[in-house]
């Protein structure tokens, strides 16, 4: 049995244009169902032209000015929202019925010179104002604020003369000193804003700040061993490049001398797992927190009302472990016996 592909093609697309002309019948019929029998004449109210609405509820003749007439009446509500505030703020007017008092409160004098409650107690503390106590109020007298501005001083800035810098390293005493290069040196001064001045052709660096610079930088006057690069080679069997990216990743501390770097051997240990690490002497602030379910509130007035020793390191607060734990370890009751002995037969009790 033989098919030609063209009849069933043709078939196919007769059947298709049937089934789309159906489709089109059948919304058709829906719309009219849908669609509602009223024609009502209205007036848009947005256009103002005259149009025929299907329903008692339409306003307006198509939708762009359904939507133009939509925002019209959300900014008339905005607008309106902003001048309710206005008139409220106007009718209270604080300042006017301040006005017509001759002793004010802190509140009130605080709103008549248009500062906050703390600069007009400063004002009081240092004497500029007066007030006197009624009860639990303070009041001042209007008067002796409106004297105040009568004999304004003379309004000068407050300016402080910087010290003059004397002292200054050239470029090659800091390279010879410190052991650094003159790019680093270049490098360094441009990113702390190191102060430098010329002179003859020669680069002169602020002593005080290069010297506080290379401070910071300081190893831990604490650690007194060092492993110098060749040892942790001979010692541990490491290459330079695996010497480098270990104490990069652990943050070792590391000292330089000329050319010569040492790295701390009580940080390298530890790292390497051949020494276990000290216990610290002293909890910081989110320690201390976490292992006493405290707030830093509540762990600050601990600490201070029990005299808990602490140190500032640079801008961190350390609190000294042992005191802390001793501070918060469970009570003891502690039993004493006393033994009474019966004179009469020298027996205990």
């Amino acid at each position: 049995m033989r098919f030609c592909v063209g009849e069933v093609m043709e078939e196919f697309y007769a059947i298709l244009r049937e089934f789309t002309e159906l489709y089109k019948n059948i919304g058709e019929i829906k719309r009219k169902e849908m669609s509602s029998n009223i024609d009502i004449k209205r007036i848009c109210a947005w256009c103002k032209q005259e149009f025929i609405a299907h329903k008692t509820t339409t306003t307006c003749c198509s939708h762009r000015c359904a939507n133009l007439l939509y925002k019209q009446r959300k900014r008339e509500a905005a607008v309106k929202a902003n001048n309710q505030v206005v008139e409220k703020i106007i009718t209270e007017k604080p300042i006017e019925k301040i006005k017509e008092k001759p002793f004010l409160t802190i509140t009130e004098a605080a709103v008549y010179l248009g500062v906050t409650r703390p600069t007009l107690y400063g004002y009081l503390r240092r004497g500029e104002l007066k007030a006197s106590r009624l009860g639990y109020k303070f009041l001042l007298r209007k008067e002796d604020i409106d004297t105040l501005f009568n004999n304004p001083a003379e309004f000068r800035v407050p300016t402080r003369d910087k010290p003059a810098i004397t002292d200054f390293y050239t470029t090659a005493e800091i390279k010879e000193k410190f052991g650094v290069k003159e790019s680093w040196i270049y490098e360094i001064a441009k990113e702390h804003n190191i102060p430098r001045t010329f002179n003859r052709g020669r680069t002169y660096w602020s002593k005080k700040h290069i010297d506080s610079y290379f401070a910071k930088k300081a190893p831990d006057a604490s650690i007194t061993e060092w492993y110098s690069v060749a040892e942790l080679q001979e010692k541990f069997g490491m290459t330079l490049s695996a010497i480098y990216t270990f104490v990069y990743k652990n943050v070792i501390p590391k000292r330089k001398e000329g050319k010569m770097v040492y790295y701390s051997k009580k940080h390298f240990d530890i790292a390497k797992g051949i020494t276990t690490p000290e216990e610290p002497q002293y909890y910081t602030i989110p320690e201390a927190m976490e292992k006493y379910n405290l707030t830093r509130d509540q762990l600050y007035h601990y600490v201070k009302y029990h005299n808990i020793t602490r140190i500032k390191v640079g801008k961190y607060t350390k609190i000294l472990r042992s005191e802390l734990d001793k501070f918060f370890e469970p009570p003891k009751i502690e039993y004493s016996y006393l033994m009474v002995i019966d004179t009469t037969i020298g027996t205990p009790i």
